[in-house]
């Protein structure tokens, strides 16, 4: 992939940093992220048209919070600091930052001060997000403040002549109005970036390099039949053809008659070795007895590649192996200096005994639409591409509490009755993702003029362009009413249906 335009993000360890560089190629300029340990010389080097300091979680006045060499605002090369990084950039340039008195949360009112900055170029006073418990109290010298809240004196500055700009809010979150323009006048007007760049540089680009890197040895995939791991399957396809085996551990907790249609469809769409392995009885005796959702995660995770590998040891020896894992999986399994929220079921460790060339992960830099961008490009059908998220350890952390056979039952009727009765209404594609919990609750309720006391359902829908963000999604009253009404007629044990309204954060998509 040829690449004439670059845009450096430098991570400073917050949640939202890949997103950062996801929201700049969507503006067709190339983003790569550097970890602020990087050396001065290395970015000097690197041919970079901007530089972006992400959010971070730590405060700028404790020494032992991430900072960099200020040599770097000296480069010549526009800046644009993001909430953390507008702090460092005035702590480096001898403003002053302290501890809030009001800390800001979430959609704030912001006033521009400066309808004539190239980075507010016709962007109005609006709604943008915060989150910070340090404020800016004193701009630095050569520094114009460009905007304010109600709280937050000092919502945005620039140096116009050295051309450093810094926000304190998150113009790369959904939630913030117009923080696409935001970044596009940084982009284009500050850095003076054309745009170049397009997915399919991406494919062409990935496909030689597993070229380059598989060469003529095999390749393992855990697939799930989810969109990460077909598309990454397709890229692999593509690349090394049938080099590739594919292993599908059918571990009991799919959705309705999942595991038939995830054969059916990769041995129809693809020129592969399709391998099957059902093991719902012995993940279920293994799970007896749990209810964390982490020591579920980490034995569904754990089961899950012990009885892989032992089917890839009757397959294959050596090669490569290869696994679907997007951005969002890395950032909330807590790699790098991000906060762990959750550990994701491709992130737990390889068994020591395993001996592999080397791990391929051909999407991890991508999010979840990007993937689906490359997915269409590829020629998988839209049915596949645009099918439900599912997470790795399935209805594992769905079912609050312990997994039994019973419970998965209700929940993969009720989950099938939800779907259907959301594709029939018409409002699918409005939808970024949506299912049905099992929480480890049982209510009171009277059918049949008889009192019963049976599980209750929680259903769940929210609508993300990057699933680092999400809201609930506002499915009309006449749907949740029909969608209630078929699960408590339809599904034996069930007797009440709630629907959650919590968005993200501060839940998460899924409940565990």
């Amino acid at each position: 992939m040829s690449v004439t335009e670059k845009i450096l993000v430098l991570d400073f360890g917050g949640q939202y940093n890949q997103l950062i560089a996801r929201r700049v190629r969507d503006h067709k300029v190339y983003a790569e992220i550097k970890p602020y340990t990087a050396d001065i010389e290395e970015i000097k080097s690197g041919g970079y048209k901007g530089i972006i300091f992400t959010g971070g979680p730590n405060s700028v006045y404790d020494m032992s919070s991430p900072h960099y060499d200020r040599e770097i605002l000296e480069l010549g090369i526009p800046v644009l600091g993001i909430c953390y990084g507008c702090q460092l950039i005035c702590w480096m340039k001898n403003g002053r930052v302290e501890s809030a008195k009001t800390s800001e949360y979430g959609k704030i009112d912001v006033t521009v001060d400066k309808k004539d900055s190239l980075l507010f170029k016709n962007i109005p006073d609006s709604v943008v997000w915060m989150s910070h418990t340090d404020y800016i109290s004193e701009a630095p010298e050569g520094f114009e403040i460009t905007a304010h809240s109600a709280d937050c004196p000092c919502a945005a500055m620039e140096n116009e002549e050295k051309k450093i700009y810094a926000v304190q809010f998150h113009p790369e979150v959904t939630h913030t109005e117009y923080g696409g323009e935001l970044l596009k006048n940084f982009i284009y007007n500050v850095c003076g970036c054309k745009g170049d760049w397009k997915m399919e540089g991406f494919i062409d680009a990935t496909v030689k390099a597993l070229r380059d890197k598989i060469g003529d040895k095999k390749v393992v995939l855990g697939l799930s039949g989810g969109v990460d791991s077909s598309v990454a399957a397709a890229l692999l396809s593509k690349a090394v053809g049938e080099q590739l085996t594919c292993v599908f551990v059918d571990q009991g907790l799919m959705r309705k008659d999942e595991g038939d249609f995830v054969e059916n469809t990769f041995t129809r769409l693809f020129d592969m070795k399709f391998v099957r392995v059902n093991c719902g009885d012995e993940f279920i005796s293994k799970l007896k007895g749990l209810t964390d959702p982490e020591d579920k995660r980490h034995v569904i995770g754990t089961e899950f590649y012990k009885v892989f590998w032992n089917k890839v040891r009757e397959e294959s020896d050596g090669g490569f192996f290869a696994q679907g894992t997007i951005y969002p999986d890395r950032i909330e399994s807590g790699k790098g200096d991000a906060d762990k929220i959750k550990t994701h079921h491709n992130q737990v460790k390889m068994p020591d005994d395993i001996k592999f060339d080397g791990v391929i992960e051909p999407l991890k830099d991508l999010f979840k639409d990007e993937v689906r961008r490359v997915g269409e490009l590829l020629g998988i059908p839209r049915e596949l591409v645009w099918r439900q998220p599912f997470p790795g350890p399935g209805l594992g952390v769905r079912i609050i509490g312990e997994i039994t056979k019973d419970k998965i039952k209700v929940l993969q009727d009720a989950d099938a009755v939800f779907r259907d009765e959301i594709k029939r209404s018409g409002i699918e594609n409005e939808l970024s993702q949506y299912f049905a919990v099992l929480p480890d609750i049982r209510t009171v309720g009277v059918m049949g003029d008889h009192r019963t006391y049976d599980h209750l359902i929680a259903i769940r829908a929210v609508t993300t362009d990057d699933f680092m963000t999400a809201d609930f999604a506002r499915i009309p009253y006449d749907v949740l009413q029909r969608v209630s009404s078929r699960i408590i007629n339809e599904v034996k044990n069930v007797n009440r249906v709630v629907y959650d309204i919590t968005s993200k954060p501060p839940g998460t998509v899924e409940w565990e």
